[in-house]
């Protein structure tokens, strides 16, 4: 028979831990902050479904990623850079069409305007 003093009902054991929407989904972007700026951007002038911030949060993600990873093969390419500059990350965006597509009223911040 198991027993049921106060510490055994305290062990981690009889509850789960609880666990952040951002661990539960392996995301690294806080799920719970893009939330707070969809509402208080008045993006969500109604009910915003549970999934919304965390399907937002894996697309910001992903594009960073993306981004970051092409913005560093074109600094090994160039082979003198050690760190991915807003140049690097201009390079990257317009050097792929879907990106490229996305961003083409985007400007990139200490980045000469260019004509792609």
């Amino acid at each position: 028979m198991p027993r049921t003093t106060e510490n055994s009902l305290r062990g981690s054991s009889s509850r789960r831990r609880r666990r952040s929407r951002t661990s539960r989904a392996e995301l690294i972007f806080a799920v719970s902050l893009v939330e707070q700026h969809l509402r208080e951007g008045g993006h969500a002038r109604r009910r915003l479904s549970e999934t919304v911030p965390i399907f937002l949060a894996a697309i910001l993600e992903f594009l960073t990623r993306r981004l970051l990873e092409l913005a560093g093969n074109e600094a090994q390419r160039r082979g003198t850079q050690s760190r991915i500059t807003p140049e690097l990350l201009d390079l990257a965006v317009y050097s792929n069409t879907l990106l490229s597509e996305l961003f083409q009223f985007i400007t990139i911040s200490r980045v000469a305007p260019a004509h792609h």
